[in-house]
């Protein structure tokens, strides 16, 4: 049998892949093909909470996988009930949904409110300026960005983007037509840039006065990683749906939609549905995942991990002001906006042994895994300060 050539030619030029070829991981590490050694704060996009190789997640998956890997939506699956089960324990959430990803999942979401307001005459839906939902023709329907969208319209109609954090804008865009409003309560893509109080407050006041649904986009920043369940908890509302994905499957694509009473009864049998979503070895990933965020600990591990984290960016921003403009996020999710393009950060830790993200040109991303030490947050500073400290020179 003829072996392929690993140049990766007869792909799709999508990516700008890294200059490493990984040939494993293990807990908050990742080795290449020459044996290098790299501290994870790239997680995978936040997909990695547990980190690399856990042997619950692998035994649960293997398990699985050999009773059946597959089965129709036909059928009644045990995987994708405890799962359920397990997210509306945790969540108060009534009605779930499973998809592959995210994206589908702001897809799915997408239809479920176009059907509940089809019979009230609501059909515009509000999203906010900066915002990332995914890269289908609905989800890019919801932003602004250029970046994503040139070249792929015309996009759907009745979606108005108005800016984030903007009161007003939000005041005079919201009327009786408003069918849902989608936001992330910290957007992740923009350079992690958290909705103000006095917005989510205000937009709260305009629900009670219009009567639409909140959707939120949980994708990045759900399943503990802010130190909550989700960020969204950290302000006083309760959104009718919220959409998950990326941690969720364990590294397995895995989504889901969470809805409250409110949007328990709108999709019925043929309204919608998905041939992989649901995929019974992603959903047994699944509950070994939630089980050792909630149960185990690791939301409160991120909470605390994250404000040491925090607090030691923060000093880094007291000696070098003149490099770091901003420390912004949650948890482990955490944003270095920087006075320049952050690209050359990455790569001077890069070849420290350090993977970080740089996001919307100058924001260093940090998105480790849940299972992260204080140790590890140092070894991030020090080579920081280390880069940091030639560049002032």
């Amino acid at each position: 049998m003829h072996k392929p050539e690993n140049n990766y030619s007869n792909l799709f030029n999508t990516y700008n892949r890294l200059a490493i070829k990984i040939s494993h991981g293990n807990g908050v590490y990742l080795f290449d093909e020459s044996g290098n050694k790299y501290l994870d704060f790239f997680g995978g996009l936040a997909v990695n909470s547990l980190g690399y190789s856990d042997p619950d997640v692998i035994k649960a998956i293997t398990e699985q996988a050999q009773k059946y890997i597959h089965l129709s939506n036909y059928f009644l699956q045990q995987p994708q009930s405890l799962l359920a089960e397990l997210l509306t324990k945790h969540t108060g959430y009534k009605k779930v949904f499973f998809s592959n990803s995210g994206t589908e999942a702001i897809e799915g979401a997408i239809k479920l409110v176009r059907k509940w307001g089809s019979d009230c005459g609501k059909t515009e839906i509000v999203s906010f300026s900066n915002s990332f939902h995914g890269r289908t023709m609905g989800s890019l329907s919801l932003m602004d960005r250029k970046k994503y969208k040139d070249g792929f319209e015309p996009f759907l109609p009745n979606c108005r983007i108005i800016s984030f954090n903007d009161i007003d804008d939000l005041r005079k865009s919201i009327n009786n037509k408003t069918v849902a409003v989608f936001l992330e309560f910290l957007q992740g893509e923009a350079g992690v840039i958290p909705a103000s109080e006095e917005f989510i407050n205000t937009l709260r006041e305009l629900k009670a006065e219009f009567g639409f649904l909140i959707v939120a986009d949980e994708i990045q920043s759900g399943i503990g990683r802010t130190g909550k369940l989700f960020y969204f908890n950290y302000y006083d509302i309760n959104p009718d749906l919220v959409v998950i994905a990326k941690a969720l499957g364990g590294g397995l694509p895995l989504g889901a939609i969470l809805g409250n009473q409110n949007v328990s009864g709108v999709l019925t049998p043929g309204s919608h549905g998905s041939t992989f979503g649901g995929n019974p070895v992603a959903c047994s990933a699944g509950t070994v995942v939630l089980d050792k965020v909630i149960e185990n600990g690791l939301i409160r591990n991120a909470g605390i991990v994250g404000d040491y984290l925090f607090n030691q960016l923060l000093n880094l921003q007291q000696k070098y002001p003149q490099i770091i403009r901003e420390i912004r996020g949650k948890g482990l999710m955490i944003g270095i906006e920087l006075s320049c393009n952050c690209s050359k950060v990455v790569d001077s830790l890069l070849k420290k042994g350090i993977l970080v993200n740089c996001t919307n040109t100058n924001v260093i991303r940090l998105l480790p895994p849940l299972i992260i030490g204080k140790h590890e947050v140092d070894l991030l500073c020090h080579s920081l300060e280390s880069h940091f400290s030639i560049s002032a020179e």
